[in-house]
């Protein structure tokens, strides 16, 4: 059963077609992939479905720039949400762990990471954390240090250290190995799966280095300026000709 559906979705900026007629779903309890190179639309997709691109669209209003114009469906949990705002979807359970982590850098880990709870209880705060803690160890011992002070795969773990005590029902990952050396890559797929399998979440990942990835997910796309032009199971994608081509040099 899906949670997430996305019909017929476009997204400009201006004149210029960000987002082309692009369908896809996410299932409950499953990891969904999108993959796809620069400018293949795949951060304004995920921009687009945790509401963020409605602020977006709001600050170019203000200041007279670029008229950023949303179409199509987004159904969550049978719920039409394409006009709903970011922190409405929040509290709903859709959110975003964006691309280059984001994090507030003069706080420390445990203060970026109790902002992410500030929805949660008390008691989701204090298991969400503990597990945290678990897939991620190093954040336990860095606890005190500044976000800034942190290398990008600490950073990282942070992101979704932070996302996840926000609770989410749907979790958006947005490039999460973007930059980062195999080893942390490795540390990271575990903990995707770990939490997709712990806490039975929706995941649903975009991702330019498709290679590391693949493997994990349960159902793909992949993105082509703008639109869905493949789709399949993880092993169907890695058979495709075309995706052995593009992405792993096959």
């Amino acid at each position: 059963m899906s949670i997430l559906k996305v019909r017929e979705l476009m997204v400009f900026y201006e004149n210029a077609i960000a987002i082309n007629n692009a369908s896809l779903e996410c299932e409950r309890g499953k990891i969904t992939g999108v993959f796809g190179t620069n400018s293949a639309g795949k951060s304004t997709l995920m921009y687009t479905i945790s509401g963020i691109i409605l602020d977006l669209k709001r600050k170019e209003q203000m200041r007279g720039g670029e008229r950023i114009t949303v179409l199509g469906s987004i159904l969550y949990e049978g719920e039409e949400v394409i006009e709903l705002e970011a922190s409405v979807r929040a509290r709903k359970g859709i959110i975003l762990c964006p691309e280059r982590r984001r994090i507030f850098q003069e706080s420390s880990v445990i203060e970026n990471l109790r902002i992410g709870g500030i929805l949660a209880t008390r008691q989701q705060a204090k298991r969400t954390l503990e597990y945290i803690y678990t897939i991620f160890p190093v954040l336990k011992d860095l606890k005190n240090r500044e976000g800034g002070f942190l290398s990008g795969g600490e950073q990282q773990m942070l992101a979704i250290g932070r996302a996840l005590m926000a609770q989410p029902k749907l979790l958006l990952l947005d490039e999460p190995l973007l930059g980062l050396s195999p080893t942390i890559e490795e540390i990271l797929t575990d903990a995707i799966q770990d939490i997709n399998t712990k806490f039975g979440l929706a995941v649903l990942i975009v991702e330019q280095y498709a290679r590391p990835i693949l493997p994990i997910i349960h159902y793909g796309y992949v993105l082509e300026n703008g639109s869905a032009v493949l789709e399949g199971t993880s092993e169907e994608l890695i058979e495709n000709p075309d995706v052995k081509s593009a992405y792993f040099g096959l």
